[in-house]
């Protein structure tokens, strides 16, 4: 098998990437945006020693699952990796996704999953959007995302993904570089002023933010920008955040207000939250109450229990948790953060939580040994990477009697669930969560609790 070669395909399985796999003679092809029970016309990409990639040039017979992509750009955009299956599939892939890692990495057996949490809609979710800004070929000023694995823009102001008033500030945005002359970046070069525009809006409240990630300090013509989007009905806050590092990390240090307020607002179940431009806050605030409230059916509460909440971000599960607990501890990287959270707590009247800024592996170690503060239940919502060993560690030694844990990448929660349960933890029950439509990605959330000596859980 060698580059260029085409074959007729049928998809027998799909990666947890979203690709699918098809065999030639036993040599297996991974095929994007093919569904399983498709069979498909594939040119072969890169050949390796014992698989290939293929680029999906037609489908021949269609699968039962395949539907038509809403997006005009769904296969060169990077975004949705699996736009063109079903939602009902999709939900069987995520499942299946998580329990695989579960049993592959974790080296659990005999267990299950609660009924997978979907989405009425799986499309106009997202609160947040990252638009990179650039030229195109003939020049143009665009806005849109990557093609997969590079840094091209596809040009798409309306993602279905996103709000609709995206599209709308996009082009207030674009309109104020050509009138102005404003330049974007040039990331070959580190010339020009534009690189993002972050834009942010609360679901319940209506509040839209902008947020300008630029290169340098200030922008020409400012008032003209402000005049343009504070006519945008819910424009709340217009910030620069300044980066003029030569790297692929979005945002910078520093966040200049223009105009409005600092951040916006918006509710989870009965706790209101102020998000400003770097604040981390669930992209789908509809399934994100959902999934707190597993959490906190988990935590099985009582109002005794002391709450360790690690990687909280903004407070967002420990406000929701406070509610039903003696007292919660959160910890968190990002100092504007935790400004955050206990401004959150302290608008929606919770006196019983406390938060800490610092990383978690070391904060946890320093309160539980030196100052001797245990946990009942310990919540963990770690970034893609998982948990530190060292806090793991941590975790063991504080004896909690459950842990809840709550991941966006079920390969890295597998190794951690596999670390806790060979050191006194036991699975009692986990359940995913859709938080990502159309995409490959999804939440899970599960229960841990202390192994009694005459329990045990099935390893292999």
């Amino acid at each position: 098998m060698k580059k260029d070669d085409i074959f007729n395909v049928a998809i027998e399985d799909i990666t947890s990437e979203g690709a699918g796999i098809g065999k030639v003679d036993g040599f297996p092809l991974f095929i994007k945006d093919a569904v399983i029970g498709d069979t498909v016309e594939a040119k072969v990409m890169k050949a390796k020693k014992n698989y290939a990639y293929a680029r999906l040039m037609k489908v021949l017979k269609p699968s039962e699952d395949r539907v038509d992509p809403p997006c005009p750009v769904a296969r060169q955009c990077g975004g949705c990796q699996i736009q063109a299956m079903s939602y009902e599939a999709e939900l069987r892939f995520k499942e299946k996704k998580i329990l695989n890692n579960l049993k592959r990495i974790g080296g659990f057996e005999g267990i299950s999953l609660e009924p997978i949490i979907g989405m009425k809609y799986p499309y106009r979710y997202r609160n947040k959007a990252q638009f990179p800004i650039g030229r195109n070929k003939e020049g143009r000023i665009v806005a849109g995302f990557y093609a997969g694995r590079t840094h091209s823009i596809i040009e798409n102001r309306d993602c279905l993904l996103g709000v609709e008033e995206n599209a709308e500030i996009l082009d207030a945005v674009i309109s104020w570089m050509e009138e102005c002359q404003v330049e974007p970046y040039n990331e070959t070069d580190g010339t020009g002023l534009v690189r993002h525009c972050l834009i942010r809006k609360g679901f319940r409240t209506g509040e839209l933010m902008v947020c300008l990630i630029v290169n340098g300090r200030k922008i020409p013509d400012s008032d003209v920008l402000v005049e343009k989007l504070m006519c945008i009905k819910g424009m709340t806050s217009i910030n620069l955040n300044v980066n003029r590092e030569r790297t692929n990390v979005i945002l910078g240090k520093e966040t200049l207000l223009l105009w409005g307020k600092p951040f916006i607002e918006d509710w989870i179940g009965e706790v209101r939250y102020q998000i400003s431009p770097r604040s981390f806050f669930q992209v789908n605030p509809v399934q994100t109450e959902k999934l707190y409230q597993k959490a906190l059916e988990y935590a099985g509460l009582t109002g005794e229990e002391t709450v360790w909440d690690l990687y909280c971000g903004i407070g967002t599960i420990s406000l929701f948790l406070a509610r039903k607990a003696k007292q919660v501890y959160g910890v968190e990287i990002v100092p504007e953060a935790i400004e955050d959270a206990r401004r959150n707590a302290e608008n929606n009247g919770i006196a019983n939580a406390s938060f800490y800024v610092g990383k978690a592996e070391e904060v946890v170690p320093q309160m539980f040994e030196r100052e001797g503060i245990h946990a009942d239940v310990v919540v963990l919502d770690p970034p893609r990477k998982g948990c530190d060993e060292t806090l793991l560690q941590t975790i063991v030694k504080m004896q909690a009697d459950r842990i809840v844990y709550v991941s966006c990448d079920s390969a890295t929660l597998a190794r951690d669930l596999r670390y806790l349960c060979d050191r006194g933890y036991e699975w009692k029950k986990g359940v995913g969560v859709d938080q990502f439509g159309k995409t490959v990605h999804v939440e899970t959330c599960v229960l841990l609790s202390k192994l009694n000596s005459t329990q045990h859980i099935e390893v292999s």
